[in-house]
Parts: structure tokens; C-alpha cells; sequence
């Protein structure tokens, strides 16, 4: 199983979230987001940084280019 396919997974289960919700969320099929979690499909950019936010992570950290999950967006102000 590729690195996010396993980060998506772990982060989903370790806030007992259904993958229905991950879907909502994303606005895609149940079966498109299990396709993210199987490794069979990679999100685009937009999707991928919804990931992020929603779970307070980088996108280095999903992708595997990290293994620090912590993320602090600059202000863009």
C-alpha cells in the first residue's frame, strides 16, 4: 500500500470517521474515496490540500516527503 494511501487511512481511523464522510467532504463517490484509500487513485491538488486541512496535516506528510504530520499555515494577512 503506497505511503498516503496509508496515512489517508490511519488519519480517517484514528477519528473514527466513515469514509462516507471523507466523500461528503470531498464531494466525490464513497467508492472514488476508497480508491484513495486502496492506492488504485491519487487525488488532485485541490482534493489533497482539503486532506490536509481537514486533518491539520501537510501535504509532505500525506505523500511521505515527511514523517512530521504537524503543519502552521502562514498568515496570509
Amino acid at each position: 500500500m503506497p505511503i498516503f494511501s496509508k496515512r489517508l487511512k490511519e488519519l480517517r481511523t484514528s477519528r473514527r470517521l466513515y469514509q462516507r464522510e471523507l466523500a461528503e467532504l470531498l464531494g466525490i463517490s464513497i467508492r472514488g474515496y476508497q480508491c484513495y484509500e486502496t492506492g488504485e487513485h491519487e487525488p488532485g491538488v485541490k482534493k489533497l490540500i482539503a486532506l490536509a486541512d481537514f486533518y491539520g496535516v501537510s501535504i509532505d506528510y500525506l505523500v511521505g516527503r515527511t514523517n512530521r504530520p504537524d503543519f502552521k499555515p502562514e498568515d496570509k494577512g
